[in-house]
């Protein structure tokens, strides 16, 4: 099976130059899958994963927009709608000056999974552009937005494909963007998650992927009979995963000593308490400012800024027990892995997407900690992303503790079936292999289901 999956790689590698984030994301599935695909020639005859690997539709158009000065910009807008077998494409918008077809089709062939771990009929999708809204002001961003969903507003819809945020793209891009696609389409539809709450939002959205992350941390946690309580916990990232990540983790009783931005991180030794997250609220929320002025507020606080010269990122490289990388992929390489072991951590939940390098991931399989993969642990997010869809057709909205109660079972639901599927197929406590396979059967039976498409 090896060379099996040695020749799927180099046909990707030939198909699809100079894209090594999706090729590192096929790779850590295809050979999760050798142990399925063993067992069930059915998905090797059929080329089920050839074709999930393959997307089924890839937007690529022009977005000009007039700055404030009245000079034209053009940037590159994406959609990659990778795969409808189990429902329609579901998948964020990502607006940040790294996005590339690569970059979106790893995340797009990572949602196919995470979606179908999910329990609901979605399937899998992601886009965005390579604008940045940083430093932009709110006429700038929604000048670009309704120039995006001008030509986006063509692909999608609340039965075809319907988009969220992600990396820039917060509750102020998702109502520019519903706006025009209202008024362009002339109809109040459930095409966007992360709305705002007067106008078809759910409650927790903003919430569930930090809340995910943590709850299935407490699963993995229960399986040697702990909780979260008194445990130190390592968070990276400032934006709403790594906020309402550090929220959870203190109604649990833990404490966080860390998060981050782009300029630097800051570590804490005293904990980040309540009053201390309102403050990186506020801060990132709405003055949108860097990091560092949390230490200028706070004595107990340490600010260390980027180091471009290091092989290795010194915020994983704190004594902790728990790791909650919440800010972007492959943020920890092997150096980084190395630390957090030595460091005595012994449970890493990713809210980011694929935030941990391939080596990374072998050295915490190696050391056989409670490692829950991106695709299972982030989940959160994209499952009240479907619960919004939910309440939108069923022009009801549903409570805090109902949207709560729901994310909750979700992610129990999705430790129960990577512990299930590792286990069936020999890998037990292996929580990569059991996310990758879960995820892959559901999506696999599907597509079996409705013959070559």
């Amino acid at each position: 099976m090896s060379a099996f999956v040695d020749s799927l790689m180099a046909d990707v590698k030939a198909k699809n130059p100079a894209q090594p984030e999706f090729h590192q994301a096929v790779q850590e599935v295809a050979e999760s899958l050798e142990l399925v695909l063993e067992k069930h020639p059915e998905y090797r005859a059929a080329k089920i994963l050839e074709r999930i690997i393959e997307p089924e539709r890839v937007i690529l158009f022009r977005v000009p927009w007039l700055d404030d000065q009245g000079e034209v910009q053009v940037n590159r807008g994406y959609r990659i709608e990778m795969n409808s077998a189990i429902g329609p494409y579901k998948g964020g918008l990502r607006f940040h000056p790294s996005v590339n077809l690569g970059i979106l089709k790893f995340l797009a062939f990572e949602q196919v999974f995470k979606n179908s771990l999910t329990t609901l009929p979605m399937g899998g999708g992601k886009g965005g552009s390579d604008f940045d809204p940083k430093g932009k002001s709110d006429n700038e961003v929604m000048k670009f937005c309704q120039s995006f969903m001008s030509e986006l507003c063509r692909h999608i819809g609340p039965n075809t494909d319907v988009p969220a945020g992600d990396i820039g793209v917060g509750g102020r891009e998702i109502g520019f963007m519903f706006g025009q696609y209202k008024r362009l389409r002339n109809e109040f539809t459930g095409v966007l998650t992360g709305k705002g709450l007067n106008w078809g939002g759910s409650l927790i959205r903003p919430e569930a992927t930090g809340y995910g992350a943590v709850y299935f941390a407490a699963e993995m946690l229960g399986t040697k009979n702990e909780t979260l309580e008194g445990k130190t916990c390592l968070v990276s990232g400032s934006g709403n995963v790594a906020q309402y990540t550090i929220e959870k983790i203190l109604d649990l009783d833990g404490k966080a000593v860390t998060f981050s931005d782009s300029s630097g991180y800051i570590y804490d030794e005293a904990g980040i308490s309540r009053e201390k997250l309102e403050f990186i609220m506020e801060l990132k929320n709405v003055r949108r400012g860097r990091v560092k002025e949390y230490a200028e507020k706070y004595d107990s606080a340490i600010y260390t800024p980027i180091d471009p010269g290091l092989d290795y990122n010194p915020l994983w490289d704190h004594k902790a027990d728990c790791a909650f990388p919440s800010a972007t992929e492959n943020e920890i390489n092997a150096k980084d892995a190395q630390n957090l072991i030595n460091k005595g951590i012994y449970l890493v939940s990713e809210g980011a997407n694929m935030p941990t390098t391939s080596d990374g991931v072998n050295i915490f399989l190696d050391k056989k900690i409670l490692y829950g993969p991106g695709k299972a642990a982030n989940a959160g997010g994209v499952a009240v992303s479907g619960l919004e869809m939910v309440q939108n057709n069923m022009r009801l909205p549903w409570t805090r503790e109902e949207v709560d109660n729901r994310l909750r079972h979700i992610m129990k639901s999705i430790h129960q079936t990577c512990m299930e599927n590792a286990d069936r197929f020999g890998t037990p406590g292996n929580y990569v292999n059991g996310a990758n396979i879960g995820g892959f059967l559901k999506v696999a039976d599907a597509m079996l289901d409705q013959g070559i498409v």
